[in-house]
């Protein structure tokens, strides 16, 4: 189980960080992959926006190889037993181990006049959306990891406390390291809003794509044979290693090796192949996204296949509570 916020257009880390894993899991694994609407209220409360950016990120998640009739690719909002969920979890939390959220406290320095509760209890709709479907693997980044201890918390409480419900949700990324894509300025990773030309969208055109591969930081090139490469040149390597043949990547090492490197004709080589792997994906995204009846198929299959099991995890849920009063 995985999701993804509609804040803002998917990128090549998205991509190689989680897309990628989603489509392999896919084909080994029940999967319940939805996008979080809910979750980006905490931060988005205008939603003017919501609907073309909740259609995007599913367009996008199709175009990249996800199968709607093989997982349930649903909306976070279409599965009411969500917040019956994140409601009972919420008093299991408490509001020293949620102050205490690196997340939390990142979001309180970067939207000071919206510190809201959605904003504080976060980790515990998170816990609710894996839980609800009693997940055992989870597809996440480092930054989540903190929220996830907190799910597996959550789930330990409850179980403690009513029965034995939740199974103890953990990491999965098939045993390897997972992969951050470097931002073409060389400051951290890509991001969906740090910065826009130094991100590599899914949805980019050509020329896009080659004018910020164009403007990637370089230097005078190596003085000596097999120098060490600084961090800005590295990173054009490593974009290049996810989109490039090996022949490619073979002869620009050699050349960076014998000081004969051109950055020049570098920059333009992995901009060509980017524009290779991107443009298809653009073009899949866009038929589908005009496509609305396609796209509101998509959302009524998931939603139906999320709340089928939602469905289950609730009755056993209410029962273990004593709920169910006739």
């Amino acid at each position: 189980m995985s999701g993804i916020r509609p804040t803002g257009f998917l990128h090549l880390g998205n991509y190689f960080g989680a897309l990628r894993n989603y489509v392999r899991m896919q084909e080994e694994y029940e999967c319940y992959f939805m996008v979080a609407d809910l979750h980006s209220l905490t931060t988005h409360p205008d939603t003017k926006e919501l609907k073309d950016n909740v259609h995007r990120v599913l367009s996008e998640n199709i175009a990249c190889g996800l199968d709607p009739d093989k997982v349930a690719l649903f909306c976070q909002s279409h599965v009411y037993e969500t917040s019956e969920l994140y409601l009972y979890l919420n008093m299991l939390a408490y509001k020293g181990e949620l102050e205490k959220t690196v997340t939390f406290k990142d979001k309180v320095r970067q939207h000071p006049d919206n510190v809201n509760a959605g904003l504080l209890t976060y980790p515990v709709l998170q816990a609710a959306d894996i839980l609800l479907h009693r997940a055992l693997l989870v597809p996440v980044g480092k930054d989540q990891e903190q929220h996830l201890e907190m799910a597996r918390n959550f789930a330990n409480r409850f179980n403690h406390r009513y029965g034995d419900i939740f199974p103890e949700p953990q990491a999965f990324n098939y045993g390897s390291e997972l992969i951050k894509v470097p931002s073409l300025d060389g400051g951290g990773k890509m991001s969906k809003s740090e910065n826009q030309n130094a991100t590599l969208y899914l949805s980019d055109d050509d020329d896009l794509i080659h004018k910020k591969i164009m403007k990637t930081k370089t230097d005078a090139g190596p003085t000596a044979p097999n120098s060490p490469k600084p961090d800005y040149i590295e990173n054009i390597f490593l974009l290049m290693k996810l989109v490039s043949s090996e022949e490619v990547i073979k002869n620009f090492e050699q050349a960076y090796n014998d000081c004969t490197i051109r950055y020049g004709d570098m920059k333009k080589q992995l901009a060509e192949d980017m524009v290779s792997f991107i443009a298809p994906i653009r073009a899949k995204a866009e038929a589908i996204r005009a496509d609305k009846t396609y796209l509101k198929e998509v959302m009524e299959k998931g939603a139906e296949k999320a709340r089928q099991s939602a469905r289950a995890t609730m009755g056993k849920v209410r029962e273990a509570m004593g709920l169910n009063y006739y």
